[in-house]
């Protein structure tokens, strides 16, 4: 039988990402753009969300970005800010190996842009929900005489 412990003679497999690797972890990431995205539809900055944890604004764009890893006792203390459950950080993750279309990932890609969730803020903040209906038919008849001229001056 043979042991199933690697020994020092057998080479190791390159890691793809990590410490070394100049790549953050595919999780790291995801986590960090959920803390951004909640950060942003609650309307608050970095330096707002350092201060609350103790840190510095820097820390936290590096925890969005991916690049440092966010240790579990400092993601509770983030969803109790953000007042998210720890879960919420890790919706909607995809393992390695799931296959994603381009245009799904282009629309993942818009629904993390800061204006995008400025304007889902802003139109829930609108608190009569009739003028937010009236809002909401007025963007999508401008949506589509935005893509009818489109086609028209191709």
């Amino acid at each position: 039988m043979k042991n199933a412990a690697r020994s020092d003679d057998e080479p190791k497999a390159a890691a793809k990402y990590g410490r070394g690797t100049g790549v953050p972890n595919p999780i790291d990431v995801h986590v960090g753009n959920r803390i951004r995205m909640r950060r942003l539809l609650l309307g608050m900055n970095q330096e707002t969300l350092a201060n609350a944890l103790g840190l510095t604004f820097q820390q936290v764009q590096k925890y969005e970005g991916g690049a440092n890893r966010v240790s579990a006792s400092r993601l509770s203390a983030m969803a109790e800010i953000l007042g998210v459950p720890i879960s919420y950080f890790f919706g909607d993750l995809r393992s390695e190996d799931a296959e994603i279309s381009p245009e799904d990932q282009r629309w993942r890609e818009y629904l993390q842009r800061p204006e995008t969730i400025e304007f889902i803020r802003l139109y829930y903040a609108i608190a009569e929900p009739r003028i937010r209906q009236q809002f909401l038919e007025m963007t999508k008849t401008l949506a589509e005489a935005g893509s009818a001229s489109g086609a028209r001056e191709k």
